[in-house]
């Protein structure tokens, strides 16, 4: 099924979302129960003057260096023991990081009946932010302009290991400012922030197989698996 952080979601109010990120947002965000790689997805990041944005990007990185489209999906995700040095994130990583607003996401454990999904959030329901980098891409004669983006993973914490490998990074408030300043130099610091997110806070359950087809978009796929 999904590698890594392949799915998630994003209810929260388009209100709520511009006062936990200090980001006003001329649009207003439905709620979104299985973003699947590919679609346009909203982050925050840091435009030209320094102003903080909220924008929809393509979910799937594909490298501005790139010299054509080569992947219909792009890179969904960046593997934080590597980022700082794998050619398709080092750039972003030093100065295009963003921020990418959940409520909670989908991982799929294996088990001796197949792939069972998780839904996995914070207890108290509220949303958070994953660690998240972009990229412009530019093809021949600048016909066309990508902009797109990946979600960073990481070791999971010890509640999450036993139903996978991975975890998206999950950046903590205090560290927004930190993670989206693309004028810091300060690459250790901004490393030491890839870890795993504190267990306490999360919770995970099994969720229906009808979380498996992206174009399952509602309520239904949080429902708990009686």
């Amino acid at each position: 099924m999904c590698r890594m952080c392949g799915r998630y979601t994003l209810t929260t109010s388009s209100h709520l979302i511009e006062m936990l990120f200090s980001v006003e947002s001329t649009q207003e965000l439905k709620p979104r129960y299985n973003i699947a790689p590919t679609q346009q997805i909203p982050l925050v990041r840091i435009a030209a003057g320094g102003v903080k944005e909220l924008v929809e990007l393509r979910w799937g990185l594909i490298p501005g260096w790139s010299r054509e489209r080569k992947a219909d999906h792009g890179i969904i995700n960046a593997r934080a023991e590597t980022v700082r040095i794998k050619p398709s994130f080092r750039g972003p990583f030093r100065s295009r990081r963003c921020l990418v607003p959940a409520d909670g996401y989908y991982e799929w454990q294996s088990t001796d009946g197949g792939k069972q999904p998780h839904y996995i959030r914070m207890k108290d329901g509220a949303p958070f932010a994953l660690a998240g980098l972009w990229d412009l891409w530019v093809g021949k004669g600048g016909s066309t302009a990508i902009e797109s983006c990946t979600i960073i993973t990481t070791v999971p914490n010890q509640m999450l290991s036993p139903i996978h490998a991975r975890m998206p990074v999950i950046i903590g408030p205090e560290n927004y400012g930190q993670w989206l300043d693309h004028e810091t130099s300060d690459v250790e610091s901004l490393q030491i922030l890839l870890r795993p997110f504190l267990e306490d806070a999360m919770e995970a359950y099994p969720v229906s197989q009808v979380v498996n087809n992206p174009r399952n978009d509602t309520e239904e796929c949080l429902v708990p698996l009686s």
